[in-house]
C-alpha cells in the first residue's frame, strides 16, 4: 500500500513536472511570437518612414524654392527669401501660386531698397513683401486666363499676406496689378514644381502697406 502510494505520489509530481513544461514550452513561443510581431512592426514602420523621407526628399527636389534656385534669372528673389527665412516654406507641402519678380525685376526697385530690406532688422518687411506675391492654390495660366475672363478682365486674389491683387488680360498676356496701383506682366508662365506653380514677372509686387 506505501508503494503503491509512493508510485502514485511520483507520478502526479511527474505531471506536475510535465505540465509546468508544457506551460514554459507555451509561454516561450508566445514570447517568441511576440517579438516576432514587434519586429514586423518595427520593419513596417521603419518601412514607412523611409518611403516618407524618400517623399518629401522627392518633392523639396521639385519644390518652387528648388525650381527658383535652378533658374539664373530668379536669383535675386532666392536670396531674399533665404534672408526672409522664407524658403523652407516654399519647399514644403501645399500648393502655391508664385508671381516671382525677376532679377531685372528686382533692379527696377529704387536704390538701395532691397539692400535695406535684407537688413537683419528688416526681416518682417522683406516678408511682408515676398508674402505678396504668393497665392494659395496651384493656379496655371489657362486657369488663370479663364477666371479673367469670367471676372470681365479684373480678376482679384488674396496673397499670403492678405492682402489683394488684380489680374487682367492684355494682348494674351497676363497683367499683374498691385495695390500700389503698378502693373506687372507675366514673362514666362508655368514653371511646375511639386507643391504648385511659379510665373515670373517683370515687377516686384508693391503691398498697401509702407515699406
Amino acid at each position: 500500500m506505501k508503494l503503491k502510494t509512493i508510485v502514485m505520489s511520483m507520478a502526479v509530481v511527474a505531471m506536475l513536472f510535465a505540465s509546468c513544461d508544457d506551460t514554459k514550452k507555451k509561454e516561450a513561443e508566445q514570447a517568441k511570437v511576440e517579438q516576432m510581431r514587434m519586429e514586423r512592426e518595427k520593419d513596417s514602420l521603419l518601412k514607412v518612414e523611409t518611403d516618407n523621407q524618400a517623399r518629401i526628399a522627392e518633392m523639396e527636389a521639385n519644390s518652387i524654392a528648388a525650381k527658383a534656385m535652378g533658374n539664373e534669372d530668379l536669383s535675386t528673389l532666392v536670396s531674399a527669401l533665404q534672408a526672409a527665412d522664407l524658403t523652407q516654406t516654399l519647399k514644403g507641402e501645399g500648393e502655391y501660386t508664385v508671381f516671382a519678380p525677376t532679377n531685372d525685376a528686382f533692379s527696377k526697385l529704387p536704390k538701395g531698397k532691397l539692400d535695406e530690406l535684407m537688413k537683419p532688422e528688416n526681416k518682417a518687411k522683406l516678408q511682408e513683401l515676398l508674402k505678396y506675391h504668393v497665392v494659395s492654390g496651384k493656379m496655371a495660366s489657362a486657369d488663370l486666363l479663364a477666371k479673367i475672363k469670367e471676372s470681365k478682365n479684373k480678376y482679384e486674389l488674396t496673397t499670403m499676406d492678405t492682402e489683394k491683387i488684380t489680374l487682367s488680360e492684355k494682348g494674351g498676356k497676363i497683367m499683374v496689378k498691385d495695390a500700389k496701383g503698378n502693373t506687372a506682366t507675366v514673362t514666362a508662365a508655368d514653371m511646375d514644381a511639386s507643391n504648385g506653380v511659379v510665373h515670373t514677372v517683370d515687377k516686384v509686387l508693391m503691398p498697401a502697406s509702407k515699406l
